[in-house]
């Protein structure tokens, strides 16, 4: 039992450090990889906000910010996040896919 415990706990200790300070104080928005498409393809969010892929499909996804700002490169069924530190329009790809593409508007 200590063991199915443990590995949650750890999951999310990794977790709050990968997405570091600001992740506390900002909500979290999700846009969900299916289908080769993101789902919403275009959402808005505020500072310090986290946005979590969640990848549904059968193939690897990333969420690639076209300034390199983030990449986040998740196989099937899995989640991973980014902090919003500062205010713009970021469009973002797939590397994999480079026809799959999502926008992120963050507001102050």
């Amino acid at each position: 039992m200590t063991m199915t415990v443990a590995r949650p706990i750890k999951a999310l200790a990794v977790s709050l450090l990968l997405l570091g300070p600001a992740s506390a104080a900002g909500e979290v928005d999700r846009v969900v990889m299916k289908e080769v498409a993101y789902g919403p393809k275009q959402i808005r969010v505020h500072v310090g906000d986290v946005v979590e892929w969640q990848n549904q499909d059968i193939v690897a996804h990333t969420a690639t910010a076209m300034d390199k700002s983030w990449d986040v490169d998740l196989m099937p069924g899995r989640s991973g996040g980014a902090v919003m530190k500062v205010p713009g329009t970021f469009d973002y790809i797939c590397r994999y896919h480079p026809t799959m593409t999502g926008e992120i508007i963050v507001e102050p």
